[in-house]
């Protein structure tokens, strides 16, 4: 279980000072499969990260009762003189995993080749996205955090992708970020709507995308 209790999100910065949550409380439960839509800026990337716990809330108190994966597709972490396996050889370490086991999985899934022992600056957009795919999934969490997953590799690493994403959800809990109406409705049951700072919650992914949409209509 993850608990939000009153948290909210301040950032302040030299003649800025942008608020991304007011007083928010929610639950996210075992076996929950949330989409959250909202529009660019309203805060959703920031509320992955509070989650997963890159970022921590000015106020209130977030909990977590099981393990929560970083976002996937949150590629920026990687070490660039690196090569992708000496990063994925790192996130073994960090996470107390057999290296081996991991490197080989990451090796098979990432269908990056020789570039695999290649500093990750060489690498293209796409194979970076393939990489921190890869490294994601061959960590087993009970949470998987989601953040715009792009359509990168061939048509066998999507199809790949997706069957994983599919296993993990049905095994797990998931909440995903995507501008993709028809990727949210794939993945997702319930939804949120997150806009000035407040979170909404609804039972089904549907509804929350009726609710964006109109308040993207009302926006324009």
């Amino acid at each position: 279980m993850i608990r939000f209790s009153n948290v909210g999100m301040t950032y302040h910065a030299r003649n800025l000072r942008k608020t991304v949550l007011r007083d928010t409380s929610f639950t996210i439960r075992p076996g929950d499969a949330i989409g959250i839509c909202g529009a660019n800026g309203a805060g959703k990337s920031t509320l992955l990260r509070l989650i997963a716990g890159i970022e921590f809330p000015t106020a209130g108190k977030i909990s977590k009762r099981m393990s929560v994966s970083w976002p996937i597709g949150y590629t920026s972490a990687f070490q660039s003189s690196l090569s992708g396996a000496d990063n994925a050889r790192f996130i073994a370490r960090i996470y107390r995993r057999p290296v081996a086991p991991l490197l080989a999985y990451v090796e098979d899934f990432a269908q990056l080749g020789a570039y695999l022992y290649q500093p990750v600056k060489t690498y293209s957009a796409g194979m970076q996205a393939r990489l921190a795919f890869a490294i994601s999934l061959a960590i087993r969490f009970d949470c998987y955090l989601v953040d715009e997953v792009t359509g990168a590799g061939d048509e066998r690493f999507r199809e790949r992708s997706h069957e994983e994403m599919v296993t993990r959800r049905r095994a797990g809990t998931l909440v995903m970020v995507s501008h993709a109406p028809a990727t949210l409705r794939e993945y997702c049951t319930s939804g949120a709507v997150l806009a000035e700072g407040k979170l909404r919650l609804f039972a089904t992914i549907d509804e929350a995308l009726d609710v964006h949409a109109w308040n993207q209509r009302r926006a324009a």
